[in-house]
């Protein structure tokens, strides 16, 4: 179906009612033609009140512009039944992606309150279309003739998917069954909705704030400067450390205090388990039974049948036994790590039993000890503009891509940068969208999404509308904004996404960029962090921000020894989540139990400590509970043996190679979802991947 409902049910959080009064509809933004550069939205005009009446008017015509397909006496064909299904909507979901987007990149109460409203309304409207009898006979009357049509592979394809998604979403469900799943798709769309309204308030509700400055001790201090700096922006005296990213990580590394990060790691993995209005436990257990109620009715077993059905991975046993293979290859590797924290903690006059608030504070300073590599060393070398600088140099080698700042696009919010993309030719590939750091309207975490996808039906090619969103160290009063290893790591992973919807060249905005199999949507991704860690790349930017020194050789030598420090435990922490996921959605029985309960016997295979008393992951776990991963956390494990497998490729003929980047680009990039992904995989590779080079790469193989 429509990606306006997948983003704004599935992936994008929180949202609820509000009467508004009709505006003039002639003066609102988002009925009207859009007259910007590149057609961009126009953030500085548009209002928190034009929404709910533009959806409104906008989900009436979407509507009337079904009732046509379904309505036309003449006899159903490819072009007035599938692809007139394809087309319609596209201005409802121009209206939707920007209030979704903006619900999870600069939201407030009200936009919250106006996407609660507007989507019980999308959920009828999606109902209405995929279990329309009338329509959907329309539609397998085309498919039944497929043989005979005379049509392109997309064509072919985007028939075989259309038809395939009205099977999926209850088409051939009759009376009291179809009007239910009717009802499941719309409660779960609140549900979802809420479960994340719930985290970003529960995030953002605390703040450890600190008076006594002997309380900061070991925090380097660019991390005390930043929090002054966020403490003044709340009008207190002292320190503040926040939940988002870059906060919260600082100060379980750094700080001395051991009670302090207790209890800041207990209040951050109890988010959505205290006993308050945002208490995610019944949310939890709601979602999994809805989603194991709706899998039956079509004939699944539990939802993971379902899901995986469209997946690379094809079937629970499959993604069962992969988590497994890897799960076996890295727990001898994560046992030694702990035994190796423990003992160095001991050594150092650690007297206590560690403890999960210990294990990032004493793991830093044994692979600090290790390898002589301080996280820190590197930070001056990675200057968030020059970062950028880098990254665009390395998409302008490998595909000779470039970007020019463009001031004149408007944005949602002061921080945001946009940037026109010129292909190699000269011509115009797409707006891309930079928003770096944290705030309190903004969820946390990283991810790349779109405002416009990329199509090309009859040679109007319309260029994608690209968004990137990260959660990065803020610059201070006295220092720019020094970025991490992680985070460079994280925006070469994003970057990799943007690269995905940038270069989309599909006919069908349904097929293109991003709109692929879950498991396979983050082999671009992924393969981008591979550069992070080379040398020649990080001697393109990587120069020290006051004496313009390039990074030393012998300082990356000690960052690429220390990149698979801990990768065991490493390793085990994501399966920990893919386990998880597929343990809420393979249950074959409603749910009625305690979620802790459920949740530490999927964690059990992969915990190292013994279970903590308060601590719940499931109800805080957005990907799955609020956005589009349910049943399909494993796909970044997945993915990995995808990434590590393609950049060997990369690794033999040259990281700046272009005729590899060229079939990268070509066979996948390019492609979106225009065929399955392992066809697509081997055209670039040759061959179907190997999980060797990523179990050599992290070095979870036995010497």
């Amino acid at each position: 179906m429509k990606k306006f409902l997948i983003v704004g049910m599935m992936i994008l959080t929180g949202i609820i009612t509000m009467n508004m009064k009709n505006e003039n509809k002639s003066a609102n933004p988002l009925l009207a033609e859009w007259k910007t550069v590149h057609e961009t939205p126009p953030f500085n005009e548009i209002r928190h009140e034009h929404f709910v009446p533009a959806i409104d008017q906008l989900l009436a015509e979407a509507r009337s512009e079904v009732d046509a397909v379904i309505n036309n006496p003449d006899t159903p064909t490819f072009q007035n039944t599938i692809r007139a299904l394809e087309v319609s909507g596209k201005k409802l979901s121009r209206a939707t992606s920007v209030l979704f987007n903006l619900n999870s990149a600069e939201t407030d109460d009200t936009i919250q309150s106006i996407a609660r409203d507007v989507s019980p309304k999308l959920s009828a409207y999606q109902n209405y279309v995929s279990l329309n009898e009338k329509l959907f006979q329309r539609v397998k009357s085309v498919y039944n003739q497929k043989e005979q049509l005379q049509l392109t592979h997309e064509d072919r394809k985007l028939l075989d998917d259309s038809y395939k998604g009205f099977v999926r979403s209850g088409a051939n469900l009759e009376g009291t069954a179809k009007e239910r799943f009717g009802q499941i798709n719309t409660e779960l769309s609140k549900l979802s909705l809420q479960f994340g309204e719930n985290v970003l308030a529960e995030t953002n509700a605390y703040q450890l704030l600190i008076t006594d400055k002997n309380d900061l001790s070991g925090l380097p201090e660019s991390e005390i400067e930043a929090a002054a700096q966020l403490a003044k922006t709340k009008n207190k005296e002292g320190w503040m450390f926040s939940m988002q990213g870059p906060s919260y990580i600082a100060f379980m590394k750094f700080a001395d205090n051991r009670k302090l990060r207790e209890g800041f790691y207990k209040e951050m993995n109890s988010r959505g388990f205290h006993k308050n209005s945002h208490n995610n436990e019944e949310i939890v257990r709601k979602i999994v039974n809805l989603r194991l109620e709706r899998a039956k009715l079509l004939g699944y077993p539990n939802h993971a049948a379902y899901v995986l059905e469209e997946r690379m991975a094809e079937s629970p046993d499959k993604v069962n036994a992969f988590l497994e293979q890897l799960h076996k290859a890295s727990r001898p590797f994560a046992l030694k790590d702990l035994e190796d924290v423990k003992e160095y903690a001991k050594a150092h006059g650690f007297k206590d039993e560690l403890d999960r608030w210990d294990w990032s504070y004493w793991s830093e300073k044994l692979k600090n000890d290790r390898y002589g590599f301080d996280e820190q060393a590197v930070k001056p070398y990675f200057k968030l503009e020059n970062v950028i600088g880098g990254v665009f140099e390395l998409a302008h080698r490998l595909y000779g891509v470039s970007f020019k700042e463009n001031k004149e696009i408007q944005v949602y919010h002061p921080d945001v940068k946009s940037y026109e993309v010129f292909d190699k030719d000269g011509s115009f590939l797409s707006i891309l969208y930079l928003d770096f750091f944290p705030r309190e309207g903004k969820r946390g975490g990283a991810w790349m999404t779109e405002y416009r996808s990329q199509s090309n039906l009859d040679g109007n090619n319309i260029r994608p509308l690209v968004s990137i969103v990260c959660n990065f160290t803020k610059p201070t009063g006295t220092k720019p904004s020094l970025l991490t290893f992680y985070e460079l790591s994280t925006f070469l992973h994003e970057f990799g996404h943007g690269l995905h919807g940038i270069f989309a060249n599909t006919v069908y905005e349904g097929m293109s960029g991003t709109s692929v199999y879950r498991d396979f949507v983050e082999l671009p991704s992924q393969i981008m962090e591979n550069w992070a860690i080379e040398k020649d790349f990080l001697d393109i930017f990587a120069a020290n921000y006051q004496t313009g020194e390039k990074i030393p050789a012998e300082l990356v030598k000690k960052l690429i020894k220390s990149k698979n420090f801990l990768a065991g435990t490493v390793s085990e922490r994501q399966l920990s989540f893919g386990m998880n996921d597929m343990a809420w959605h393979s249950i074959t029985e409603p749910m009625t139990g305690s979620v802790t309960e459920f949740e530490r016997k999927a964690l059990a295979p992969t915990e190292i400590f013994p279970p903590l008393e308060g601590f719940c992951q499931s109800t805080a776990f957005s990907h799955i509970f609020a956005g589009g991963y349910a049943a399909g956390y494993y796909g970044y494990k997945w993915a990995e043996v995808l990434d590590a497998d393609a950049f060997s490729l990369f690794r033999k003929n040259g990281i700046f190679d272009t005729a590899t980047a060229n079939s990268f680009r070509k066979n996948i990039l390019e492609k979106g979802g225009t065929a399955h992904p392992m066809t697509l995989y081997k055209a670039f590779r040759g061959q179907e991947p190997s999980i060797d080079p990523l179990l050599e790469r992290e070095g979870l193989v036995k010497k």
